[in-house]
Order: C-alpha cells, then structure tokens, then sequence
C-alpha cells in the first residue's frame, strides 16, 4: 500500500475548502473553521496508516481487546478504527485508486457464499434477526476480508500482521489463566470465560477457545521457523504454552482438537519416523484429555453414563440442523436463525434452545445444502492453494523470505486447526474462517510475484 499520492492530497484540500466555505456559511465561527482546517492532518495520517487501521480493527472485533482489557471498553475504539479504516478503503479504492485490486479463485467460491448468505438473510425464516447479525457483524467481515486480501503486498506487512495476531492472543491466553486461576467467570465451576458478567463473547467457554486457539498456529510458527530471530522464536514460544493451559482452561473439546491439529501438523513434518509420531500423539491427547479435566466437567464428564449430555446436545442439534436444511435447501433458515428455529426442528425439546456447535451443521442450517457445498469448495480451494504455496516456498528456501515461510505455515496450519475444531466450534459465521482466507490468498499472491521475480532474473 503507497502513501497518499500529490493529486490524493490535492483533492483532499479542494474538498476541505469547500466544507469550510459550506459551513462557515451557516456557523460563521473561527473555531469552527480551525477545527475543520486541522481536519486534514488527522485525514492524512488516516489515509497513510490504512493498513494499521484495518488491521487493529480486525485484532479489536475478533480477539474482542476492548473487552479484555474492560477499561478500554467506554473508548469505542472498534468504533473508531472501523471510522478510519473504511474511510481509508473507500478512498483508495474508489477516488485515489492506489489500492491495488487482483482476484484469485479462492474468491470466487467465497464471493458465491457470500451471495448465498445475502440470500439467506432476505429469505430468512425471521428476517429481523437475519439483518441485524449481518448489520453488526458480517457485512464488517466481508469488508475487512477483501481489505486484508489487497493491502498485505509484502512480506513487511505479513510479519507484522502475524505478530499482531501472536500478541493478541498472548494478550488473552494471560486474561484466561489469571480469571481460571482466581475463580473469576467461570462456568460449570471450571470453565474459564473472560467479560461473561457484561455479556461478552468472550463469556462462552467454546468461543473462547476459539479464540485463543487460532493465534496458536502463528505462535508455533514462530518458532518452528529455525531462521526467524531468537527473539521471536522466544515469544512464539512463550505464547504457545499460554495459549495451549488457556485451551485447556476452557475444558472445551473443539478447542482441544484444533490444539492438537495444530501440533500435529508441525509434528508431522518435525518427527520423521511416522509411528513414533502416532505413538506421541496418542500420548498426547490422552494427556491433554487429562489434563483438561473434560471427564470432571458438569456437562459431558465422566459422571453421565452413556453418551453425555452434551454429546447428545449437539447430536440433537445437528439432527435438527439437516432437518432445516431439507426444509430450505436453496437458502436455509438464514443467517444467525439457527437458535431461533430449535424449538421447530429439534426431536428432543428440554425447555431451551440451543446452539449448533458446528460450524459445517450451522452453515447447513443458515445456507441450506447448497451454501454447505460452496463452502466446503471454497474450504478446499484455500488448502489447496496453502498446500502449493507451501510447496513453492520450500522448493528453494533460501531464496524466498522467512517472513513469507512463516506465515505461510501458520495459514495453512491454522486452516487444519479450523477445519478440525470445526466439528465442535461454530465459525462459518465468524472471523477465524475469514482472516485465513484472506492471508491464505495474500500468501500466495506475495509468493507468485516472487516466483515471477525469481524467473525473471
């Protein structure tokens, strides 16, 4: 992303005489007039920084940092950072026209799905609910998507990115273990929650373990990569082993999965005989089971006979997730109705209704089979092209920066960990998916200009 060009800031300083002129027709005040002159300033320094914006914008709406850190909370700095960052966009892409714009055919099917959501949202079962959670939340993601698509143009603004990500999710992991290790919001006497007494997202045991399991992809990255400095090695480290107790902490057995698949990926490629790598890893989830403490839970432990309650939870909602699915095949329920359908889908009514916990049954239910198909192809087509990606970069290693290595290993890991934990976290809806997606993409963009560069010389 360049800096504002001289006819950028050109048009900018007609547009802001204009304003003054307008407005000092009708509040002819000198405070007025010099709030709106110093006006530029603040828009140059946006339309300079967008990259900082988008990307603090997406760190505060997913890792929910505000909430975290509650005293941030009256600030409204999602608010503002969203101000700024669409500000930014709109600029470069429709008057500046610095935002450099290219396609891939992972957006495709992802601009297919997006269509199937729309469509969703307009034939929902209760429209209301469909529109606000699109108003709030998705409309933001599909945005910030395309945003972080276009702006990473270089390997300097992937690592940075990359870090962010670890930070935020140190950030959390160390919020989690303080609130586990101090009784603090926990749920069943023993799940860890961060914010759950003023309704934070952050207050369900899953979603926080959906949230501290997806930095721990770029965390590991950082320090399976042999090239990086010692002291990026060092933090990747530090935050891995935060990031795993705050999972466990959750007691959450998507979280747990996504862990493990994480590990095992980097394992897989790190251990070179296969059946000692089946041997630890089997060791490995019977320790993590253990240590968890998932047997001891309130809700699907030890003390249920059978299968579990919450084993039957979800079954039960996922029988009424293909259900809704066969009702409205083309366009499903719509978006965020899955919980307000339960009661006329479920075969088992206990007096609540409930979440999907998945994220392939909740696209089922919100998109209807033909959403559920397009996703699973625009799945595809992003580990397919981490996977290519991957093998490029490792075909010559020493020419290809170790910034790019990185992080193309933490997208593609990261893409495991979502598919696995997919089974139990609902994300078809949320950031995870999506910030992939369009890391994924810039990845192989940033590697194919490389490649092309290599060529040439």
């Amino acid at each position: 992303m360049t800096r504002p060009s001289n006819h950028s800031h050109a048009l900018l300083s007609i547009s802001v005489c204009v304003v003054i002129a307008v407005v000092w027709k009708f509040i002819p005040n000198p405070a007025v007039a010099v709030a709106i002159a110093v006006l530029p300033l603040g828009l140059l320094f946006v339309l300079s920084q967008t990259f900082w914006f988008v990307t603090f914008f997406v760190l505060f709406s997913f890792f929910r940092i505000h909430e975290v850190v509650p005293v941030l909370y009256p600030l409204k700095i999602p608010l503002m950072l969203s101000l700024g960052a669409l500000s930014a966009l709109l600029w470069h892409s429709v008057i500046s026209r610095e935002l450099k714009i290219y396609w891939h055919r992972s957006l495709t099917w992802l601009a297919l799905f997006w269509g199937l959501v729309i469509l969703g949202v307009v034939f929902a079962s209760n429209r209301p609910i469909a529109l606000e959670y699109f108003k709030n939340m998705y409309w933001k993601i599909i945005v910030m998507t395309l945003a972080i698509t276009w702006l990473l143009d270089g390997t300097k603004n992937l690592a940075r990115i990359s870090l962010l990500i670890t930070l935020s999710g140190l950030l959390v992991g160390c919020v989690a273990l303080f609130n586990s290790i101090n009784g603090i919001g926990l749920v069943e006497g023993s799940r860890v929650t961060i914010g759950r007494d003023f309704g934070s997202m952050l207050g369900d045991p899953n979603d926080l373990a959906l949230v501290l399991m997806f930095p721990l992809a770029f965390s590991v990255s950082l320090v399976t990569t042999r090239s990086l400095p010692i002291s990026l090695r060092v933090i990747g480290a530090f935050t891995s082993v935060i990031l795993l107790f705050a999972v466990i902490a959750t007691q959450s057995r998507g979280g747990l999965l996504g862990a493990m698949a994480v590990f095992g990926v980097y394992a897989y490629k790190l251990i070179k005989s296969k059946t000692l790598f089946f041997s630890v890893g089997a060791i490995a989830a019977a320790v993590l089971y253990a240590a968890a403490g998932i047997s001891g839970r309130a809700s699907g432990g030890a003390s249920e006979a059978g299968v579990d309650a919450s084993a039957m939870g979800r079954l039960y909602a996922w029988e009424a997730a293909f259900k809704m699915s066969l009702d409205n095949p083309l366009t499903g329920v719509g978006l965020d109705n899955f919980y307000f359908n339960y009661y006329y889908y479920s075969s088992h009514w206990d007096g609540l209704n409930h979440a999907v916990h998945s994220t392939w049954f909740g696209v089922l239910a919100e998109t209807g089979i033909l959403g559920l198909t397009v996703f699973i192809c625009f799945i595809g087509s992003l580990i397919i092209t981490a996977k290519n990606t991957l093998k490029t970069l490792e075909s010559k290693p020493s020419y290809y920066d170790k910034y790019l290595t990185a992080s193309a290993n933490a997208v593609y890991t990261g893409l495991i960990g979502t598919i696995v934990s997919g089974t139990f976290l609902t994300q078809g809806f949320n950031w995870p998916i999506y910030i992939l997606a369009a890391l994924t993409i810039a990845v192989a963009n940033i590697t194919q200009n490389a490649c092309q560069n290599e060529n040439a010389e």
